[in-house]
């Protein structure tokens, strides 16, 4: 047998409270089996550490070195572990645009703590956060919620309408939202914002033209197979030659979507991740 930490907490427990009914019950075992791992301790040590016979604890000269040196390696120990726990990856995904403003805000809080993030894209976040590929799902839509995850709705972001720009409504006067509700419509039905149903009466007969993610979304846009809406941040960041972005007075808000596994239980580096996120979610409210 070689010596290990389990002997080195024992045997410091035992030194700290005194007895071995009180160490026993503050590690959470049977006196006996706190009696073994101090004999066992002492077969791997070749020497005494606790004086017999004795009517109170009380060690010896090779005890009393151990319970010191003991000390500075349980304690060194549980400093590395905090440290490596901070320095844990997160990892985030996200199907396209993460929102800017948010997430630098959410990433500084985090790596002040020492913790580390990796960004992964996936055209279906939420299902990655299923299969156990990502911690941290960044979402705009998800399926029916299930019992393994927590989904939380971190905000919303205006949206704006997507056409081509050969369309006759790129240029529109008085355009408006529910003039629209009858233009065949593009939906990225694996991350998109926008189905029918955002519309107050959506038509059955309307023409639904579907792709799988954004790239496919906005290229179908471009062609005037239909028209679309997405979050404001699109129309800097994901500029197309053949797409306009328009702002309407009545295009509803796009919710915003933060998601992670309830089982298992997440780790600590997790967690933390979620107190930066959510604390940022609740100071811009």
């Amino acid at each position: 047998m070689d010596l290990q930490l389990r002997h080195l907490t024992a045997f410091v427990t035992l030194c700290e409270e005194g007895t071995y009914t009180r160490a026993a019950a503050r590690l959470h075992i049977t006196q006996p089996s706190l009696t073994r791992t101090i004999q066992d301790l002492e077969r791997v040590l070749e020497c005494d550490l606790v004086a017999r016979p004795a009517r109170k604890l009380e060690l010896t000269a090779n005890g009393e070195l151990f319970l010191q040196r003991s000390r500075g390696i349980l304690t060194e120990v549980n400093e590395l572990q905090a440290e490596m726990r901070t320095r844990s990856q997160v990892r985030v995904g996200f199907a396209w645009l993460l929102p800017s403003d948010w997430f630098a805000a959410t990433r500084a809080r985090y790596e002040e703590l020492g913790g580390q993030i990796t960004m992964h894209r996936n055209d279906n976040p939420a299902a990655a956060l299923h299969q156990g590929t990502i911690d941290i799902a960044v979402a705009r839509n998800f399926t029916q919620p299930t019992a393994a995850i927590t989904w939380r709705r971190i905000g919303t972001e205006q949206r704006v309408l997507a056409v081509s720009a050969r369309s006759d409504l790129a240029h529109a006067a008085g355009l408006r939202w529910a003039d629209l509700a009858h233009h065949p419509l593009v939906v990225n039905t694996q991350s998109g914002t926008t189905t029918p149903d955002c519309w107050p009466d959506p038509d059955p007969d309307r023409e639904i033209v579907t792709c799988g993610n954004f790239d496919e979304w906005i290229e179908l846009i471009a062609a005037d197979r239909g028209i679309g809406a997405v979050p404001a941040i699109a129309e800097h960041r994901a500029p197309h030659p053949d797409v306009v972005y328009r702002e309407l007075p009545d295009i509803p808000d796009s919710p915003l979507y933060l998601g992670w596994r309830r089982t298992p239980p997440p780790p600590r580096s997790v967690r933390r991740f979620l107190d930066a996120a959510l604390a940022t979610t609740d100071s811009a409210r």
